[in-house]
């Protein structure tokens, strides 16, 4: 079945492909700052791409082992879908070709994915279970996002990122079994987004399990929620009070 293409008249629009790739950058540094700033790093580990929006074959990412809380749009790096970097000079993480390389080709309408080891996610991943509608919050993902079992190590092999590309299917985001959360969007706003409040999530609930026995939120109430806070216009804009914070307070990213 064929996902419908969604209404994306909510985001700005651009007089020339170069402005649209300087603004889908800066959103890309801003993301990795708002990582940093919220303790997502671990290592080398997590990456947020972006689809080029010239080159649709070609993404934008973080240079392999640059802290998060130090990327600037200048740093970032553009790669295509063989693994070339194409504009910089630094590496590109292994596993975020592998994964991100195999969202981008089998999703033509997402723009921006986002993954990295955060605690909670990934003590919640180890469960092998999706988030229950415990929250308001959590209902943006009921029903739109899927568990990927099997974890083999760390992905560096194509047909993992396939495996990963094809479970996730056309929902916005994934719980990598073992591992840690994975969302997209059809921006880095929403990625980005969608990935703080999915980590709050796994949070809440895993904080709720440890207290007692949490009461899910009914079905056909947790469904509509979903509609009002999960959608990708509701994302969009939840993201908003988040940049307008990390550009004032790190204007340094955007040089």
């Amino acid at each position: 079945m064929t996902a419908t293409m969604p209404d994306l008249s909510y985001l700005p629009t651009f007089d020339s492909v170069e402005a649209e790739r300087l603004h889908r950058k800066q959103r890309l540094a801003a993301g990795f700052r708002l990582f940093g700033k919220f303790g997502f790093d671990e290592g080398v580990a997590g990456h947020i791409t972006v689809r080029d929006p010239e080159h649709l074959d070609q993404f934008w990412v973080n240079p392999f082992g640059m802290n998060f809380k130090h990327i600037r749009v200048s740093d970032l790096i553009c790669v295509d879908h063989s693994g070339t970097v194409v504009h910089g000079d630094a590496f590109v993480n292994g596993a975020a070709f592998a994964i991100h390389s195999q969202i981008h080709a089998a999703r033509p309408d997402i723009v921006a994915a986002a993954h990295s080891h955060s605690i909670y996610g990934k003590a919640w991943s180890s469960l092998h279970r999706l988030l229950d509608p415990l929250t308001q919050d959590a209902c943006a993902f009921f029903e739109d996002h899927v568990v990927f079992d099997g974890y083999s190590g760390v992905v560096l092999d194509l047909s993992e990122g396939k495996r990963i590309a094809e479970t996730m299917g056309h929902k916005k985001a994934a719980i990598l079994a073992n591992h840690g959360l994975l969302t997209s969007g059809n921006s880095v706003d929403e990625a980005v987004w969608s990935f703080i409040t999915m980590e709050r999530s796994a949070q809440a609930q895993l904080l709720a399990e440890a207290a007692g026995t949490p009461i899910s939120i009914e079905p056909e109430v947790a469904r509509s929620t979903r509609r009002q806070v999960g959608s990708p216009v509701a994302c969009y804009f939840s993201f908003q009070p988040l940049w307008d914070m990390i550009t004032r307070e790190q204007p340094d990213l955007f040089d």
